[in-house]
């Protein structure tokens, strides 16, 4: 079968797929009618969860989730939204604020392209062509105004307008969405743009400890520890039968266990509503007589599980011995790769890092590992910028940026925004992406900028906000007739979602970083109208630049070296071993912005769970729960970097100039209508253009082509299998002009 006859086959699929959803809608009336059963029957004053559950062929914690009674004392479910943890006495600061809707008009950014504000914008900030591209032709912005608007208590009734009002069309009707959380009006919420007293992050004095680790693959049973290959019998690779299996032929020293292929905590997936189930009931299995789950450590050391559907993280230990087991998915996708293979990946990888860190240990992550090799590249000189730590946000500001700067674009344009029938599919990727995004970060205390203080400045000063380190609450207006996709994120139904209004004359209030809101009023189609309603602008500094610097040369040698070694083998282990360096970098600058923390655990069946926890897993004997336990003081904690990188690559995404080359790249420099999804650093389209490519972090790479006349993807997985085809294709194109 070739890629052709496999599109057509496609086709077929899709047939069976309705007839599927039929069966599923008869399943789902049949599901309803059970539970209706099981709820009427929970009634019954002596009905017990463990009866129910046979009868209804459910598991107890099924039974106890539809009727709460039948369960243990504690809350069957936590708090609809994380709440900030309490706020302390030092910390000098007051409780978030709720969403609220803002209607006061705000401050209209004005035309700031003039030539000569350009080239100050370009004393100060040097590199801003990587972010923004040419201006398009100037067009007169004017104040909005707000007749039908209702006032907000919490938000100054009077926004300084730049220019006389004037009409704008009105809104288009759009779903309801979410509301994002404001900084409060006046000295309360200026209280917000502080530091957290006593806490910032400082170069470390010690050396992380390493941890021996092994690589296991589930599917043969094939086990890799330094030079020592053996062959093990995991029988349905259990917890305790994978523990048992490893620890019978090899010390108690190796702490820990990588999975490389198999994903047993996925065995019983098919039992279970979601994978997150399923992974939960492999980790909280019995892992035998002799192992319990870890409860806790030392101080460079975690503790308990960690329940992701794909990459999971279990922790157990007997007496003094720890162990964890992991996915080597974290890291990067293994592929064919096997366990010798991947051992000999982390080995480049490690000796790629040793040449730049003399003290490098990989730790479980690339997450912890990328903070780990940050923090070592903190001044320590005496009298060095920052050689005393870099200081960590206060609560109030770390939340608001946890609630208001998304990560990576993802997005699925479907009908009428495209074509029913594509006449080809090319997806373009950007190189090593993040690490574009690193060479300015804000440091220290963020200064606010209100609507009047924003009005009050000089266009110069408009302008350097607008390019410095900056996060912007904004109002936003579509212009009219706009066809393309669109350029800043919305607030969209669905905890932590995102959508990217399009619509012409809507308009939305959202909050976005200073890259965006550039891309927005300089893009090379027409300026979209913005009002400041409130603004975060910190200092420029580079406390990222460093260690990207040297990530980024650990990635080009192991690249490097992927094309050049004579051994297959050894080829692939580079090649692995430089995904990981991206992994280091991706997930380091993720780390920074410090979730909310979830603690897990366990009590016997009888017992209550603490206050506020919610339980994720119950069998004869045990309750597990999870406890969102707010911010902890982490000394690395930086949302306001993770926030200017995440905007930087979205921004660039849509627009972004290669200066070598002069050329502008990006979604908006494609035809409209021509753009079919966006995942991260990816854009998938129609049009097949030949951007210049020359292996460096951010350049757009054609990734892959189906060259054929198709339909275009309705769902992600369709979006996935379009991938893996053009892939293939585009591969086959390739050899065949080598």
């Amino acid at each position: 079968m070739d890629a052709k006859a496999y599109t057509a086959g496609l086709g077929e699929l899709r047939r069976v797929r309705d007839d599927v959803k039929k069966a599923a809608a008869a399943l789902a009336k049949l599901t309803a009618d059970r539970d209706k059963r099981v709820t009427a029957l929970g009634a019954y004053a002596k009905a017990s969860a463990d009866k129910l559950a046979p009868a209804a062929g459910l598991a107890v914690i099924d039974v106890v989730a539809l009727v709460p009674s039948l369960g243990p004392s504690a809350p069957v479910s936590g708090p609809a939204t994380p709440a900030p943890a309490p706020a302390r006495p030092d910390d000098h600061s007051v409780p978030q604020a709720p969403a609220q809707t803002i209607t006061a008009p705000g401050a209209v950014v004005p035309d700031l392209r003039r030539s000569e504000l350009a080239a100050a914008a370009a004393e100060v900030v040097p590199e801003v062509t990587d972010i923004v591209d040419t201006p398009a032709p100037p067009v007169q912005v004017d104040a909005v105004t707000d007749g039908d608007d209702q006032e907000h208590d919490d938000v100054p009734a009077t926004g300084a307008a730049v220019a006389a009002p004037a009409q704008v069309a009105a809104p288009v009707a759009v779903p309801a969405e979410r509301e994002l959380p404001s900084i409060p009006a006046g000295s309360a919420g200026d209280l917000w743009c502080a530091v957290t007293p006593n806490l910032a992050s400082t170069r470390p004095n010690f050396t992380q400890q390493a941890r021996a680790m092994a690589f296991l693959d589930t599917t043969t049973g094939v086990l890799v520890h330094r030079d020592q290959t053996v062959r093990v019998d995991l029988g349905a690779a259990s917890v305790a039968e994978i523990l048992a299996a490893v620890y019978a032929v090899l010390p108690a020293t190796v702490e820990r266990i990588y999975i490389t292929a198999g994903d047993p905590w996925h065995a019983d997936a098919a039992r279970h509503p979601f994978l997150r189930d399923a992974v939960a009931a492999w980790l909280n299995a019995p892992p035998g007589d002799v192992w319990k789950v870890e409860a806790s450590r030392g101080k460079d050391r975690m503790a308990g599980h960690l329940v992701h559907p794909r990459n999971p993280v279990g922790r157990w230990q007997r007496g003094e011995q720890h162990t964890e087991i992991r996915s080597v998915g974290e890291w990067f996708e293994v592929g064919d790769a096997d366990p010798a293979t991947v051992r000999d990946a982390f080995v480049e990888l490690w000796k790629a890092l040793k040449l730049h860190w003399s003290d490098v240990v990989l730790m479980g992550s690339p997450s912890q590992t990328g903070r780990d090799l940050w923090t070592r590249t903190i001044p320590a000189k005496a009298g060095a910028k920052w050689a005393d730590g870099y200081p960590v946000m206060s609560e109030e500001i770390r939340g608001l940026l946890h609630a208001t700067a998304g990560q990576g674009r993802t997005e699925l344009l479907l009908p009428p925004h495209v074509p029913e029938q594509l006449p080809r599919l090319v997806e373009l990727d950007r190189t090593f992406a993040y690490a574009k995004h690193t060479w300015a970060s804000g440091v220290g205390a963020p200064r606010r900028i209100t609507p009047q203080a924003f009005a009050a400045m000089s266009d110069k000063e408009k302008t350097n906000a607008l390019y410095a380190p900056s996060h912007w609450q904004v109002r936003v207006t579509v212009p009219d007739g706009w066809e393309h996709v669109g350029i800043l994120p919305a607030p969209a139904a669905g905890d932590r979602a995102w959508e990217y209004p399009s619509e012409g004359g809507r308009t939305f209030v959202t909050w976005a970083g200073g890259a965006e809101l550039n891309v927005a009023l300089h893009n090379p189609i027409a300026p979209w109208r913005i009002e400041i309603l409130d603004g975060l602008v910190w200092q420029s500094g580079d406390p990222l630049k460093a260690w990207s610097k040297k990530l980024k040369e650990a990635w080009s040698l192991l690249q490097s070296k992927a094309a050049l070694h004579g051994d297959e083998r050894g080829r692939e282990a580079a090649r692995l071993a430089s995904r990981g360096v991206r992994s280091i970098l991706l997930y380091g600058i993720g780390g920074f912005a410090q979730r909310p923390r979830i603690v897990t655990g366990t009590v016997p069946v009888g017992q209550d769970a603490p206050d506020g926890a919610q339980i994720i897993g119950i069998d004869d004997n045990t309750i597990v729960w999870q406890k969102n336990s707010g911010f902890s003081r982490d000394p690395n904690a930086h949302p306001e970097w993770s926030a200017g990188v995440w905007s930087g690559a979205r921004a660039a995404l849509l627009s972004t100039r290669m200066r070598e080359d002069d050329v502008s790249v990006g979604a908006l420099h494609l035809p409209a209508r021509s753009i079919v999804a966006f995942r991260t650093d990816a854009i998938y389209t129609t049009a097949d253009v030949a951007w210049p490519y020359h292996g460096n972090p951010g350049d757009y790479l054609k990734k892959g082509h189906i060259p054929w006349e198709l339909m275009g993807p309705r769902t992600e997985d369709e979006l996935l299998s379009h991938q893996a085809i053009g892939r293939e294709a585009l591969a086959e194109m390739q050899e065949a002009t080598a």
